[in-house]
């Protein structure tokens, strides 16, 4: 089944078991998806609704930031229940280590030897990924190992 339709499927779930955190929280992804197909003209294809929900947690995360600081222990606990939902979704994530030896590997296979080859490495290295690491973190140990050579 496809992420779209798994996250259609739960969603009418929680709407049948009257779960609004999660009904709320699947109707904003389904609107982003439906909003990137738009723009799209047509269907988006698996990795980029990875993408979706990567952004989605993200956007959480920064919420919680903001919340924190503004002392809304409320908010912080409402967008890590958020988070909860949307990680049912993604794939496993990959650990530091894992991402730090993909990353070495993309290095190598394309014979990168400084920070001008980021890019080269990011458009080989992210669909390695497919979702399973955020493009920030796999950003932040590139650059540490283009800078390390």
């Amino acid at each position: 089944m496809n992420k779209k339709k798994e996250l259609q499927k739960a969603l009418t779930a929680a709407m049948k078991a009257r779960d609004e955190d999660t009904k709320r929280t699947l109707r904003l992804v389904m609107s982003s998806i439906k909003l990137a197909e738009v723009e799209e003209g047509g269907e988006i294809d698996e990795s980029r609704i990875l993408g979706i929900l990567q952004k989605e947690v993200k956007t959480r995360e920064d919420a919680i930031e903001e919340a924190k600081t503004a002392d809304r222990k409320d908010l912080v606990e409402a967008a890590e229940r958020e988070i909860g939902i949307l990680n049912q979704f993604l794939p496993q994530q990959l650990d530091q280590d894992e991402l730090h030896h993909l990353a070495k590997e993309t290095i190598e296979e394309i014979g990168a030897s400084s920070m001008r080859d980021m890019g080269e490495v990011m458009k080989n290295l992210m669909p390695k990924l497919s979702g399973r690491a955020s493009g920030q973190d796999a950003s932040k140990v590139v650059r540490d190992l283009l800078q390390n050579r």
